[in-house]
Protein backbone atom coordinates (compact mmCIF):
# COMPACT_ATOMS: atom_id res chain seq x y z
CA UNK A 1 0.00 0.00 0.00
CA UNK A 2 1.00 3.22 -0.72
CA UNK A 3 1.66 6.64 1.17
CA UNK A 4 -0.68 9.55 1.02
CA UNK A 5 -0.41 13.09 1.95
CA UNK A 6 -3.78 14.99 2.03
CA UNK A 7 -4.00 18.27 0.58
CA UNK A 8 -4.82 21.36 3.16
CA UNK A 9 -7.73 21.92 0.26
CA UNK A 10 -9.88 18.82 1.17
CA UNK A 11 -12.74 19.23 2.71
CA UNK A 12 -12.21 21.74 6.67
CA UNK A 13 -13.73 20.87 9.83
CA UNK A 14 -16.37 22.23 11.41
CA UNK A 15 -17.82 20.88 15.02
CA UNK A 16 -15.16 18.79 17.00
CA UNK A 17 -16.43 15.28 18.32
CA UNK A 18 -17.19 15.42 22.03
CA UNK A 19 -13.88 12.83 22.41
CA UNK A 20 -12.02 15.17 21.26
CA UNK A 21 -11.66 18.93 23.71
CA UNK A 22 -8.87 20.05 21.46
CA UNK A 23 -9.77 19.47 17.93
CA UNK A 24 -7.16 19.77 15.66
CA UNK A 25 -7.96 22.78 13.19
CA UNK A 26 -6.99 22.60 8.97
CA UNK A 27 -3.73 24.56 9.42
CA UNK A 28 -2.22 22.00 11.31
CA UNK A 29 -0.72 18.88 9.58
CA UNK A 30 -1.30 15.45 10.88
CA UNK A 31 0.93 12.75 10.84
CA UNK A 32 -1.01 9.24 10.93
CA UNK A 33 0.38 5.64 10.78
CA UNK A 34 -0.80 2.07 10.91
CA UNK A 35 0.78 -0.45 12.33
CA UNK A 36 1.20 -3.74 9.74
CA UNK A 37 2.24 -7.24 10.78
CA UNK A 38 1.70 -10.69 9.28
CA UNK A 39 -1.38 -12.61 9.47
CA UNK A 40 -3.29 -9.21 10.76
CA UNK A 41 -7.13 -9.04 9.58
CA UNK A 42 -6.69 -6.87 5.87
CA UNK A 43 -9.96 -4.96 7.09
CA UNK A 44 -8.57 -3.86 9.76
CA UNK A 45 -6.00 -1.95 8.40
CA UNK A 46 -7.51 -1.18 4.93
CA UNK A 47 -11.35 -0.23 6.20
CA UNK A 48 -9.93 2.67 8.24
CA UNK A 49 -7.02 3.40 5.42
CA UNK A 50 -9.91 4.33 3.51
CA UNK A 51 -11.03 7.01 6.23
CA UNK A 52 -7.61 8.73 7.24
CA UNK A 53 -6.19 8.24 3.95
CA UNK A 54 -9.12 11.32 3.15
CA UNK A 55 -8.03 13.22 6.48
CA UNK A 56 -7.78 16.99 4.91
CA UNK A 57 -3.43 17.68 5.62
CA UNK A 58 -2.28 14.78 6.79
CA UNK A 59 0.42 12.32 5.68
CA UNK A 60 -0.86 8.82 6.40
CA UNK A 61 2.03 5.99 6.65
CA UNK A 62 1.70 2.34 7.11
CA UNK A 63 4.65 0.95 9.50
CA UNK A 64 5.98 -2.21 10.15
CA UNK A 65 9.18 -4.57 11.36
CA UNK A 66 10.44 -4.37 8.00
CA UNK A 67 9.69 -2.93 4.60
CA UNK A 68 9.26 -6.60 3.28
CA UNK A 69 5.87 -7.56 2.51
CA UNK A 70 3.59 -9.67 4.42
CA UNK A 71 0.72 -11.70 4.28
CA UNK A 72 -2.82 -10.79 6.12
CA UNK A 73 -4.95 -14.26 7.64
CA UNK A 74 -6.23 -14.77 4.08
CA UNK A 75 -3.35 -14.42 1.60
CA UNK A 76 -3.39 -10.49 0.59
CA UNK A 77 -0.04 -9.53 0.03
CA UNK A 78 0.74 -5.70 2.15
CA UNK A 79 4.16 -3.79 1.98
CA UNK A 80 4.85 -1.50 5.34
CA UNK A 81 6.44 2.33 3.61
CA UNK A 82 8.85 2.32 6.61
CA UNK A 83 9.93 1.01 9.31
CA UNK A 84 8.77 1.46 12.52
CA UNK A 85 12.29 2.54 13.57
CA UNK A 86 11.84 5.06 10.68
CA UNK A 87 8.17 6.38 11.78
CA UNK A 88 8.04 10.19 13.05
CA UNK A 89 5.97 10.63 16.78
CA UNK A 90 2.39 10.02 15.24
CA UNK A 91 -0.65 12.30 15.68
CA UNK A 92 -2.92 9.28 15.16
CA UNK A 93 -1.90 5.83 15.61
CA UNK A 94 -3.60 2.64 14.10
CA UNK A 95 -3.05 -0.56 15.90
CA UNK A 96 -5.31 -3.37 13.78
CA UNK A 97 -5.79 -6.68 14.62
CA UNK A 98 -5.78 -10.44 13.65
CA UNK A 99 -4.74 -14.02 14.07
CA UNK A 100 -1.48 -12.46 13.68
CA UNK A 101 -1.58 -10.40 16.69
CA UNK A 102 -0.89 -13.63 19.07
CA UNK A 103 2.72 -13.69 17.75
CA UNK A 104 3.58 -10.04 18.59
CA UNK A 105 2.22 -10.59 22.62
CA UNK A 106 5.69 -10.51 23.62
CA UNK A 107 7.42 -8.76 20.75
CA UNK A 108 9.66 -5.88 22.85
CA UNK A 109 10.27 -3.62 19.72
CA UNK A 110 6.78 -3.65 19.19
CA UNK A 111 5.22 -3.34 22.18
CA UNK A 112 7.78 -0.40 22.85
CA UNK A 113 6.60 0.98 19.61
CA UNK A 114 3.19 1.38 20.64
CA UNK A 115 3.81 2.70 24.12
CA UNK A 116 6.07 5.52 22.77
CA UNK A 117 3.94 6.37 20.35
CA UNK A 118 0.95 6.39 22.21
CA UNK A 119 2.80 8.72 24.94
CA UNK A 120 2.63 11.83 22.20
CA UNK A 121 -0.51 10.86 20.24
CA UNK A 122 -2.85 13.00 19.94
CA UNK A 123 -5.30 9.86 19.42
CA UNK A 124 -4.79 5.76 19.82
CA UNK A 125 -6.96 4.15 17.55
CA UNK A 126 -7.69 0.28 17.76
CA UNK A 127 -9.50 -2.34 15.77
CA UNK A 128 -10.64 -5.83 17.02
CA UNK A 129 -7.31 -7.62 18.49
CA UNK A 130 -5.31 -4.78 18.10
CA UNK A 131 -6.61 -3.91 21.77
CA UNK A 132 -5.35 -6.89 22.90
CA UNK A 133 -1.84 -5.04 22.21
CA UNK A 134 -2.23 -1.95 23.36
CA UNK A 135 -3.37 -4.19 26.22
CA UNK A 136 0.44 -6.23 26.27
CA UNK A 137 1.85 -2.79 26.15
CA UNK A 138 0.01 -1.65 29.35
CA UNK A 139 -1.83 0.72 28.01
CA UNK A 140 -5.73 -0.61 28.76
CA UNK A 141 -5.18 -0.51 32.39
CA UNK A 142 -8.63 1.11 34.09
CA UNK A 143 -9.69 2.14 30.45
CA UNK A 144 -12.78 0.96 29.23
CA UNK A 145 -12.28 -0.89 25.80
CA UNK A 146 -13.90 -3.16 23.50
CA UNK A 147 -12.88 -5.67 20.51
CA UNK A 148 -13.93 -8.68 18.59
CA UNK A 149 -16.89 -10.42 20.24
CA UNK A 150 -14.57 -13.48 20.38
CA UNK A 151 -11.55 -12.55 22.40
CA UNK A 152 -14.14 -9.60 24.62
CA UNK A 153 -13.86 -11.62 27.28
CA UNK A 154 -10.31 -11.65 27.65
CA UNK A 155 -9.91 -7.24 27.95
CA UNK A 156 -10.21 -8.15 31.90
CA UNK A 157 -6.55 -9.98 32.04
CA UNK A 158 -5.10 -6.20 30.65
CA UNK A 159 -6.55 -4.59 33.19
CA UNK A 160 -9.37 -3.07 30.92
CA UNK A 161 -13.07 -2.09 31.39
CA UNK A 162 -14.92 -4.39 29.15
CA UNK A 163 -17.87 -1.98 27.21
CA UNK A 164 -19.83 -4.04 25.10
CA UNK A 165 -20.08 -1.36 21.86
CA UNK A 166 -19.20 -1.23 18.54
CA UNK A 167 -17.10 1.83 19.32
CA UNK A 168 -15.66 2.52 22.35
CA UNK A 169 -13.90 5.93 23.64
CA UNK A 170 -11.62 6.45 26.19
CA UNK A 171 -10.32 9.71 26.39
CA UNK A 172 -8.03 9.85 23.50
CA UNK A 173 -8.28 5.95 23.03
CA UNK A 174 -10.76 5.02 20.50
CA UNK A 175 -11.59 1.23 20.62
CA UNK A 176 -13.40 -0.16 17.39
CA UNK A 177 -15.07 -3.73 18.20
CA UNK A 178 -14.51 -6.81 15.52
CA UNK A 179 -13.17 -6.16 11.67
CA UNK A 180 -15.52 -3.79 10.08
CA UNK A 181 -16.13 -2.00 13.21
CA UNK A 182 -12.94 -0.09 12.37
CA UNK A 183 -14.60 1.88 9.87
CA UNK A 184 -17.51 2.91 12.37
CA UNK A 185 -14.25 3.87 14.61
CA UNK A 186 -12.10 5.46 12.00
CA UNK A 187 -15.34 7.66 11.29
CA UNK A 188 -15.59 8.89 14.63
CA UNK A 189 -11.72 9.93 15.03
CA UNK A 190 -11.58 11.78 11.40
CA UNK A 191 -14.72 13.43 13.46
CA UNK A 192 -12.69 14.03 16.29
CA UNK A 193 -9.79 15.37 14.83
CA UNK A 194 -11.46 17.31 11.72
CA UNK A 195 -14.90 17.60 12.59
CA UNK A 196 -18.23 15.96 12.04
CA UNK A 197 -18.49 17.85 9.06
CA UNK A 198 -15.51 16.65 7.22
CA UNK A 199 -16.08 13.33 8.67
CA UNK A 200 -19.39 13.48 7.20
CA UNK A 201 -17.82 14.14 3.95
CA UNK A 202 -15.51 11.10 3.96
CA UNK A 203 -18.40 9.32 4.57
CA UNK A 204 -20.35 10.16 1.56
CA UNK A 205 -17.19 9.99 -0.43
CA UNK A 206 -17.04 5.82 0.79
CA UNK A 207 -21.02 5.83 0.35
CA UNK A 208 -20.30 3.86 3.35
CA UNK A 209 -24.59 3.04 4.26
CA UNK A 210 -24.27 -0.34 4.75
CA UNK A 211 -27.52 -2.73 4.19
CA UNK A 212 -26.13 -6.60 5.19
CA UNK A 213 -28.67 -9.05 3.93
CA UNK A 214 -28.49 -10.52 7.24
CA UNK A 215 -28.87 -9.88 10.85
CA UNK A 216 -26.09 -12.08 12.07
CA UNK A 217 -23.10 -9.63 12.78
CA UNK A 218 -23.02 -9.95 16.27
CA UNK A 219 -22.95 -13.30 18.46
CA UNK A 220 -25.89 -11.15 20.13
CA UNK A 221 -28.26 -11.40 16.79
CA UNK A 222 -26.59 -14.44 14.57
CA UNK A 223 -28.82 -17.82 15.06
CA UNK A 224 -27.61 -19.91 17.79
CA UNK A 225 -25.82 -22.37 15.64
CA UNK A 226 -23.92 -19.70 13.48
CA UNK A 227 -22.23 -19.21 16.71
CA UNK A 228 -21.85 -22.29 18.26
CA UNK A 229 -20.08 -22.95 14.80
CA UNK A 230 -17.85 -20.54 14.90
CA UNK A 231 -16.58 -20.93 18.40
CA UNK A 232 -15.59 -24.56 17.83
CA UNK A 233 -13.65 -23.54 14.85
CA UNK A 234 -11.98 -20.77 17.10
CA UNK A 235 -11.57 -23.02 20.03
CA UNK A 236 -7.76 -23.61 19.59
CA UNK A 237 -7.06 -19.57 18.88
CA UNK A 238 -9.48 -18.49 21.86
CA UNK A 239 -7.37 -20.89 24.33
CA UNK A 240 -3.88 -19.80 22.67
CA UNK A 241 -4.85 -15.95 23.29
CA UNK A 242 -6.56 -17.15 26.83
CA UNK A 243 -3.31 -18.34 28.02
CA UNK A 244 -1.23 -15.58 26.39
CA UNK A 245 -3.64 -13.16 28.42
CA UNK A 246 -3.05 -15.18 31.19
CA UNK A 247 0.38 -14.61 31.22
CA UNK A 248 0.03 -10.70 30.55
CA UNK A 249 -1.96 -10.26 33.32
CA UNK A 250 0.83 -11.59 35.46
CA UNK A 251 3.26 -9.34 33.90
CA UNK A 252 1.38 -6.48 35.08
CA UNK A 253 -0.25 -7.40 38.18
CA UNK A 254 -3.84 -7.60 37.16
CA UNK A 255 -5.98 -9.99 39.31
CA UNK A 256 -9.00 -11.35 37.09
Amino acid sequence: MESHDNAAHDPAPHDPAPHDNAQTGPGRPLQIGSLLFEELDQIDLTGPFEVFSRISNSTYRIYGKSTAPVRDLHGLALTADATLADAPQLDLVHIPGGFGQEALMDDDEVLNWIRSQAAGARCVFSVCTGALLLGAAGLLVGRRATTHWAAFDLLPYFGAVPVDERVVVDGNFVFAAGVTAGIDGALQVAAGLRGADEAQTIQLWMQYAPEPPFSAGSPHTAPAHIVGASLRNLATVRRQREATARRVADRLGVTV
